[in-house]
């Protein structure tokens, strides 16, 4: 049985064990069942990347929610402010990511965040074209996106050698 699996198990038997599946339950028994499964690995004698996986998932979880509260406030002050200060620009910006799944999260977190917008990935799914609303320096947008989102996307999804 995979980590994973065993974790869902754990998080089903905690939600019986109290007495209901609600979120709260669930969740409490997914991070209850996590730090069991993460204190029993030197006994079973293995190495998962399960546990770091999972780091990293909650990780792009909370820095995308945050970029999205942010963005969205820029946005806003930018429309609900006389002197407007967006530069619009489409920016072409190379993909280290290389999975099909890795590309479809990067290409909707962005389009997902206001002021960005996936607008095309090019036929060797090397370069994605990227509408931006404030691209003064296009070149602080691309680096911007590519130690952002891009990086905790890869951290994530990728698979490690």
């Amino acid at each position: 049985m995979t980590n994973f699996a065993a974790n869902l198990v754990l998080a089903a038997a905690w939600s019986i064990f109290f007495g209901g599946f609600t979120w709260l339950t669930l969740c409490s028994g997914f991070v209850a069942g996590y730090v069991v499964l993460w204190l029993l690995q030197p006994l079973t004698g293995t190495r998962s990347s399960y546990f770091l996986r999972v780091w990293y998932w909650v990780k792009l979880i909370v820095l995308f929610l945050y970029e999205l509260v942010v963005s969205s406030l820029e946005v806003f002050w930018d429309v609900i402010t006389p002197t407007h200060r967006s530069r619009p620009a489409i920016i072409d910006m190379p993909l280290d990511v290389r999975s099909d799944t890795g590309i479809l999260l990067v290409t909707n977190l962005i389009s997902l965040t206001p002021g960005t917008l996936s607008i095309d990935v090019s036929e060797d799914r090397k370069t994605l074209k990227v509408h931006a609303m404030f691209a003064d320096d296009p070149e602080e947008v691309r680096r911007t996106l590519k130690t952002g989102m891009e990086k905790w996307v890869i951290d994530a999804v990728e698979e490690r050698t």
